[in-house]
Formats: C-alpha cells, sequence, structure tokens
C-alpha cells in the first residue's frame, strides 16, 4: 500500500551548491527562464544599469578637474590679490549634475522595471510549478510530504524574489562599476592600481573561503524549512488524532528536534555569511588606507612627473575609485546570503519541475453518441449514451465501440515497489451493470484494485480490458470520466455547496445539481443552512458533519453521471439511519451501471452481483452472497464472526 499521511514521507532531494558545477549550472538555467520571457525588459535593465555607472564615474573623475583645473587656479588667483571667476565652475558643476539626474532617472527607471521582471517571474514559476504538479502521477504525493511541496511554492520561490530584485542588478552594477573604475584607475595611477589589486585579491580569497562553509548551510536550511513545514502540515490535518492519543508532547518533542536542527542550519550559514561583509569591509578600508600613504607619497616626492607622480586631484579622484573599486566587491559578498538561498531554493523548484509527468499513450477516447440510421455516431450534445472512439494506428480508420461498463483483469500482479508485489494472480469480471464486492482484512489490497483499474498506477504484469480494450490504450481522462470515484476520505474545496457538487460536471445546471443532491438524500440539510446552496465551505468541510460531508461526495459523483462508479468505503462515515437512506439513493445511481464497491459493513454489499474476497493481494473467495455463506470459509468468519 502506499504510505499512509500520518507517515514521514520523502521531501525534496537536497541541492548540492557546494559543487561550484552545480552552482553555475542551476544560475544557468534559471537566467534562461528569466530572459526567455524578460529578454528586452533585461536590455533595458542592462542599458539602464551602464548610464548610471557611468554618471557615477564621470563624477568622481570630475574631482581630479575640480581640484586640478579650477580650485588650485583659483586658489592661486586669490593668494594674488585678484578676483576669481567662478563662471565656468558653475558651468562645470552644472554639467555633472545633469549627468547625475541622468543616473538617477535611469536607476529609477532599472528599479521599476526590475519590480516587474521579480513579480512576473515569481508568478510565472508557480503557474509553471502548479501546471507541472497537477500532470504528476498519485505516486509521487503518496512519496512526498505534502507541507514540503508547499514550501516550494511559497518559501522556495520567494527566495528568488530579492536575488533578483537586489542582488542580480547589483552583481551587474558591481561589474560594470569594477571594470569602468579599473580603467579609470589605470589612466590616473599604475602603481597605486597595482596595489588596489592585491588587496582586492586578498579580499577574494577571503570571500570564497567563507562562502564554501556558509553554501552547504545554506542548502541544507532550505530542506530543513521544508521538513518542518511538511510535520506542521501533517500535525494540523491530524489534530484529532494527536488529541485522542494524548499525544501533544510527543508532538512537541518532534517538532523541537526538526526545530532545532533547522536552527542549527540556518545558524551555521547566517555565522559565516555575516562575516563576509565586515571582513572584505575592513580590508577595503585597510586597502583605502595603503593607497592614500603610498599616493601621498608619490603626490608629495615627485610632484606633477607624469606616470609616476600624481597632483593632488588625481590622488582624490584614484582615493574615491578605491573606494568604488572594492565596495561592489563588499556588496556582492553582502548580497551572498540572497543569492545561495535562491540557488538552494531554485534547485528545489527545478527539482520538482524535472520529475517525470504522468505518461499518457492511449489513444482511445471517451465521446457523446447518438444512433444514427442504426450506426453508432459521435455527437456534441449530451445523450447519456456513451462510445469509445478508437482510432486505429496502422490505418487510421476510426471505430465507435458503446461505452457498456465490461471490465476483465486477467492475471494482474502488482506493487507499488518491483520488489514488493501486493497483488498477485488477480482475475476479475464484471459484466455491465454487475454490482462487484470488495470485501477483505486492512491491506488485502480491495483499494489497490480500484486504483489500478482508473490507472493511478499500472501493472507489472497482467492486462485489464475495460469494453474488451486494454486500459493503457485508452486516455488517462477519458478513462477516469467513465469512472464516478466516491472515496472514504471526502475532500471539500473553499467554495460554495452548489460549486462542489458541479465539481463533478463543470458544465452541469443548477437544476442538475440540485437533482444530485435530492439523490444524494443532501437536499434537505442543505437547504436548512443560512444560504442554501450557496453556503461557502470552508476546511475542508469542517463545519459539517462526517455524513453530511459524504453525501455531498456522492452527490458529486451523482451529477457526473459516469458510465461506471467506485464506491471506497463510500458509506463508511454514515450512520445507520443516514446510510440506509443514502443506500436508496445509491442503488438508483448504481442501477444500469457497472459498480465497484469496497465495504467493510458487509450488509451494504448483500445484494451485488459478485463479492470478490481478498486476503493477502490474493483472491481467495467469489460468489454471491448466499454462495459464500454456504461455503463458510472467510467471508462466513466475517459477516457472522464465527469461526468455519
Amino acid at each position: 500500500m502506499p504510505p499512509t499521511p500520518g507517515k514521514r514521507r520523502m521531501t525534496q532531494p537536497r541541492a548540492k551548491l557546494d559543487d561550484p558545477k552545480q552552482s553555475a549550472k542551476t544560475f544557468k538555467r534559471l537566467m534562461g527562464l528569466i530572459l526567455k520571457r524578460y529578454k528586452v525588459h533585461m536590455i533595458f535593465v542592462f542599458l539602464c544599469i551602464i548610464i548610471s555607472v557611468l554618471a557615477s564615474v564621470q563624477g568622481t573623475l570630475f574631482i581630479q578637474t575640480l581640484f586640478d583645473d579650477y580650485i588650485s587656479p583659483m586658489v592661486e588667483q586669490v593668494t594674488r590679490g585678484r578676483q576669481a571667476d567662478f563662471t565656468p565652475l558653475l558651468l562645470a558643476i552644472a554639467r555633472v549634475a545633469v549627468f547625475y539626474l541622468i543616473g538617477a532617472a535611469a536607476t529609477y527607471t532599472q528599479s521599476r522595471i526590475m519590480i516587474t521582471v521579480t513579480q512576473g517571474t515569481m508568478r510565472d514559476l508557480r503557474n509553471d510549478i502548479f501546471r507541472h504538479m497537477e500532470s504528476l502521477p498519485i505516486k509521487y504525493f503518496d512519496t512526498h510530504a505534502h507541507g514540503d511541496i508547499m514550501s516550494v511554492y511559497t518559501n522556495d520561490v520567494d527566495t528568488l524574489r530579492q536575488m533578483i530584485s537586489q542582488s542580480m542588478t547589483q552583481v551587474f552594477t558591481s561589474a560594470i562599476t569594477i571594470v569602468a573604475s579599473l580603467v579609470s584607475m589605470f589612466a590616473l595611477s599604475v602603481p597605486l592600481t597595482l596595489l588596489t589589486l592585491a588587496m582586492v585579491g586578498v579580499m577574494l580569497f577571503v570571500s570564497k573561503t567563507l562562502a564554501g562553509k556558509s553554501g552547504k548551510y545554506f542548502v541544507a536550511q532550505q530542506t530543513d524549512l521544508g521538513a518542518e513545514n511538511g510535520f506542521i502540515e501533517e500535525m494540523m490535518k491530524g489534530q484529532k488524532v494527536v488529541k485522542v492519543f494524548n499525544h501533544e508532547e510527543q508532538s512537541v518533542e518532534d517538532f523541537d528536534v526538526l526545530n532545532d536542527k533547522l536552527f542549527d542550519s540556518s545558524y551555521n550559514a547566517n555565522m559565516f555569511a555575516n562575516v563576509i561583509m565586515p571582513v572584505n569591509g575592513q580590508l577595503g578600508n585597510l586597502s583605502y588606507v595603503l593607497c592614500a600613504i603610498a599616493g601621498s607619497l608619490l603626490a608629495i616626492s615627485c610632484g606633477g612627473i607624469p606616470v609616476l607622480g600624481l597632483s593632488l586631484g588625481s590622488l582624490v579622484s584614484f582615493l574615491t575609485f578605491n573606494k568604488n573599486f572594492s565596495q561592489p566587491i563588499n556588496q556582492v559578498s553582502q548580497q551572498f546570503n540572497s543569492i545561495v538561498m535562491a540557488l538552494a531554493g531554485a534547485e528545489r523548484i527545478f527539482a520538482l519541475l524535472d520529475e517525470p509527468s504522468e505518461e499518457d499513450n492511449g489513444y482511445v477516447t471517451l465521446v457523446n453518441a447518438e444512433y444514427r440510421d442504426g450506426k453508432l455516431c459521435e455527437t456534441d450534445k449530451r445523450t447519456g449514451l456513451w462510445a469509445w472512439k478508437h482510432t486505429h494506428q496502422a490505418t487510421g480508420e476510426v471505430e465507435y465501440k458503446p461505452q457498456r461498463g465490461d471490465l476483465v483483469m486477467d492475471d494482474v500482479d502488482f506493487g507499488y515497489t518491483d520488489d514488493k508485489m501486493v497483488l498477485h494472480n488477480v482475475d476479475i469480471y464484471a459484466k455491465p451493470g454487475q454490482k462487484i464486492a470488495f470485501v477483505g482484512s486492512t491491506g488485502a489490497g480491495k483499494t489497490t484494485i480500484t486504483n489500478l483499474i482508473n490507472r493511478f498506477y499500472d501493472i507489472q504484469d497482467g492486462k485489464i480490458r475495460y469494453d474488451g480494450i486494454n486500459i493503457n490504450k485508452i486516455k488517462k481522462a477519458d478513462l477516469r470520466r467513465s469512472l464516478g470515484v466516491v472515496l472514504q476520505e471526502t475532500n471539500l474545496f473553499s467554495d460554495t455547496i452548489m460549486e462542489n457538487i458541479r465539481y463533478g460536471r463543470l458544465d452541469a445546471t443548477d437544476e442538475e445539481v440540485i437533482a444530485a443532491a435530492k439523490l444524494a438524500n443532501a437536499d434537505s440539510f442543505i437547504r436548512q443552512l443560512p444560504d442554501g446552496y450557496n453556503t461557502v465551505i470552508k476546511a475542508d468541510g469542517g463545519s459539517l458533519s462526517q455524513g453530511q460531508r459524504q453525501m455531498l461526495a456522492i452527490a458529486r459523483a451523482a451529477v457526473a453521471d459516469p458510465p461506471a462508479l467506485i464506491l471506497d468505503e463510500a458509506t463508511s462515515s454514515i450512520d445507520t439511519r443516514t446510510e440506509k437512506m443514502v443506500q436508496e439513493s445509491m442503488d438508483k445511481l448504481m442501477k444500469g451501471r457497472t459498480t465497484f464497491v469496497i465495504a467493510h459493513r458487509l450488509s451494504t454489499v448483500k445484494n451485488s452481483d459478485c463479492i470478490i474476497v481478498l486476503e493477502h493481494g490474493r483472491i481467495i473467495e467469489r460468489g454471491t452472497h448466499e454462495q459464500l455463506l454456504e461455503q463458510k470459509g472467510k467471508y462466513y468468519q466475517l459477516y457472522t464472526g464465527k469461526a468455519s
């Protein structure tokens, strides 16, 4: 059997971002996704960054001009008793101010565009994840904690927000700033530039060392966060069980273990990452001091000699570039936390997106049909008559076969894993309109058989034929559309009762929905609700009784008006009085339809055409109620509570 909701299940695989190649691969894939949808936006952002950086660089270069061409001459004029002319200086300052205004406008434009790119990317990713999730097989949800999957939508996608909106543009800005500053620094002083590069080398070495230590912990943090969310989701869903068995203290202890693990990974990740910025900041200050000392010596000793010497304006300008050169590196290291967290989140997102979708190679479809001149034909109208549309692959010839509900399972073997079979040599023959019941102890394989009919799982060996057609040839959506299902665990959605019933068939009219509710004997209690059929259900219908929720599920199956039915413990949660009412309605619903019933209450399957008794995945008895009682075997024991 697949894992039950209460068991701890798999989480998303842990990313291996301590591997530089994996980090680069993840970043490249993320960038490819962004550029695919927002290429034009990113081009404009890149241009705005260039304009902004160049505006800043020209302002820094103006410092040299300000000192050497304006301030120094004017000081000399004042010293000699002449009146200084401030007009050229004011014009130069005005020109620089215009460039700064252009840079500010570019920065503003860049920020506005990045809001669109960031929020759009997150929206698109959530759409992609949800769309892909809907294509995944049931096996995936049976083996992965639901809370951990939800964490991908929330925590992992949200980690991309800061990276795309801030970190990514910061890296681009820093790269352009470094190049522009480096060119300007070489133009001002080669010796001081080489000294600056030496200190940058030290900064990069320190950043790489600390980044390597914190990277693996950021990956662990995202995985541990998903595990904790999964545990919380399980506890919320199972609160009644927790309280009934007084399991609160143990649940708190289990949560503490997960929370402590998250604390440790988060603490170590941030401990190393938070050290990077102050260390690089101090190394940047040290670089500034060394360049100031060396530059002062060059300016004093060599005066204005070209190449070796520095003017006062050149030194002040260079020291500003020194700050501008080391500051981007410090800023990138400051963004390291969000970058690594985003890559860890992206890795988990891509892991989910890379999960193989449910395969469907079927080509036989279910269509509405009608007879014209004695010949079965397809129609767009809902006639109540169904047909299988079989397009032969070899010839392209189209054949219509009436949907009758004939099902054959021939020598079927199945296991949720290949090394552990749960069904062995199962043979079932269901004639059209028959009611087939499965009984047996828990874990015997009853629900597994219905999962195979729905093709939630595929068999390892044997054949399953539906109206003589191998179900592998039938499109899964059409196969499932032909089977109305009422599960033991009722799932209601946050919507009105009307829409919850209409979930069985979205084009059903209000009158058809009400008719289905009456068939399930749900109409009377629905009309007693404050807003009747427009009453909004919340928290999976927690305000309704279990029996009422089950009747809504039966009504949902009724409005679908399917050719065949699967009832998995459909009346298990309904009291005896309500069960009698519902059973009468179910008998009407089952009339003329092939129905597969799973029931622990054997009284509900007495009128079945065939009762199949399962034990450890094998059919041990079959026959009508009377025939099985006469055999005095397993069914006799289950029904009478006596030994044979």
